[in-house]
């Protein structure tokens, strides 16, 4: 029986880790709530790896937040997700752990990176303003892996997702993504009869989604790939796999299908007195096709199925 632990398993992407893993039968999951284990605490960390017997684990407890919480919080975002990751990777290695993936995220590469965005963007020029702290924190903890991978000989890997959605998902009227704003939007459109919904922008950027059960199933992908394989499709010091669709779509195209999804057929009005931001943000994924996954769910398949769990749980968004 494989042990693994999972850090942050109440969140999106760490609750769609947690149920692909109890699907197998030779893995026991361990969690803990934040109550029971501070991971800005180094002794309680290194306590709870000392009792227990841990094989594998996927670090997907971050803090996160939108760009209003990045710009007020900016000593928070960087001191807090430093702390954590050294806690955990630190530790891990410390207590025997031979097996760890890190989870990061596509804000790591250069604001103005070629598109689409090769793993070979990092660090070759400046990062997005508005969440640079987070940023910063997270290719920290892609260089701690190599660096333990190097010194150690550890087998700790890391992912960068795209923009994700999914179940568990925020949904809250003033700090959710795109792709659940939207969803809520809609939603509470159709809801008051409105015939008219309004989006910000032009419609023209382009951005591509990944549903956060597909990325799951790509973090147990990369974390129990052969070492020589893994190793044959990737280098010591530039060692992360970017996660996505490798495909992207306007944002008009988006706020077409959640509206389909959503069953709103009045009109859609967008506002281009409202910003449009980077007109493009698409990664390239080849490195992780070479090591044999593909995304699998559809935008439109996978926003329908994000709406039903919305709809199931809306009751924790009436804010």
């Amino acid at each position: 029986m494989k042990r693994i632990f999972v850090a942050g398993h109440k969140g999106m992407v760490g609750s769609a880790i947690v149920r692909k893993l109890e699907q197998d039968e030779n893995v026991e999951v361990i969690t803990r709530d934040r109550n029971d284990l501070d991971l800005l605490d180094s002794a309680a960390v290194d306590s709870f790896f000392t009792n227990e017997i841990i094989d594998q684990v996927y670090l997907a407890a971050a803090k996160v937040g939108g760009i209003v919480a990045n710009n007020t919080y900016p000593a928070e975002f960087i001191y807090e997700n430093l702390t954590i990751q050294n806690n955990i990777i630190h530790a891990a290695h410390t207590h025997g752990v031979q097996d760890l993936l890190f989870l990061g995220s596509s804000c790591i590469y250069p604001k103005f990176a070629q598109q689409p965005i090769t793993e070979q963007s990092l660090l070759t020029d400046v990062l997005e303003e508005t969440n640079e702290p987070y940023a910063v924190a997270k290719i920290a903890g892609i260089k701690m892996c190599e660096s333990y991978n190097r010194q150690y000989g550890r087998n700790y890997r890391s992912v960068m997702p795209t923009n994700l959605y999914g179940q568990n998902d925020n949904f809250h009227p003033k700090n959710a993504h795109v792709i659940p704003a939207l969803l809520r939007r809609f939603h509470e459109a159709v809801l008051a009869g409105d015939d008219k919904v309004v989006a910000w922008g032009s419609g023209k950027p382009m951005r591509e989604f990944l549903h956060v059960d597909d990325m799951a199933e790509a973090s147990i992908h990369v974390m129990n790939l052969d070492e020589e394989i893994y190793r044959a499709n990737t280098d010591p010091m530039l060692s992360h796999i970017n996660v996505g669709t490798g495909v992207d779509c306007t944002i008009r195209e988006l706020v077409e299908t959640v509206a389909k999804v959503v069953g709103f057929d009045g009109e859609i009005e967008f506002d281009t007195t409202k910003p449009d931001g980077t007109p493009r943000k698409l990664m390239d994924v080849s490195r992780l096709r070479n090591l044999g996954w593909q995304a699998k769910k559809p935008l439109e398949s996978g926003l329908a199925s994000t709406y039903d769990w919305f709809l199931a749980n809306q009751h924790s968004y009436r804010g």
